[in-house]
């Protein structure tokens, strides 16, 4: 009875990485047969380098996800965890954004070539968390500027009402 919140993180992550096999698996098999059977004679090498790049893209973060939904047991066998929580944020959540976009852009890339420029999206996320990062070792500019007369008092008269005493009414009886 005290494992069955890992039983059921099992189940859940077993059945979360059979949908996202599915919808990997369904979007190739779209393109393949859009792509290879129906526009054949608009099928150029640069579809087959299309295809390798999605099929990569699909790969590296599905097996990441893999990793982590494995569940851990015991040397006798029992279930001591259930594998990680993926409808968590972090990077679970940027693996799961990854495989999405790789999955709308194969798919929309039938229509239009230039479907895929929306791969653009993942590096310059990447580059805004980093800038995000780095930001926050550089200096606050706010230091050396110079403050107003009137910021300057009311700052000042601030400061010297949190310096004062608080007393405390309480009921007598």
């Amino acid at each position: 009875m005290g494992n069955q919140g890992a039983k059921k993180r099992k189940e859940q992550n077993a059945r979360h990485m059979t949908n996202l096999r599915r919808l990997i698996i369904g979007c190739n098999v779209i393109y393949v047969v859009v792509r290879l059977l129906i526009f054949h004679s608009t099928f150029t090498w640069k579809h087959w380098v299309g295809l390798i790049l999605t099929s990569a893209a699909y790969v590296i973060p599905y097996l990441q996800l893999a990793q982590m939904a494995k569940p851990t047991y015991a040397d006798d066998g029992d279930l001591l965890d259930g594998g990680f929580d993926m409808s968590t944020g972090g990077i679970c959540g940027y693996l799961h954004d990854i495989i999405y976009i790789t999955s709308f852009v194969q798919l929309m890339s039938i229509i239009s070539e230039k479907f895929w420029y929306i791969y653009l999206v993942i590096p310059a996320f990447g580059a805004y968390q980093c800038f995000g990062f780095i930001r926050g070792f550089l200096p606050q500019g706010s230091e050396g500027e110079v403050e107003d007369e009137k910021t300057r008092k009311k700052r000042e008269k601030m400061e010297k009402k949190a310096a004062r005493p608080k007393f405390v009414k309480t009921r007598t009886r």
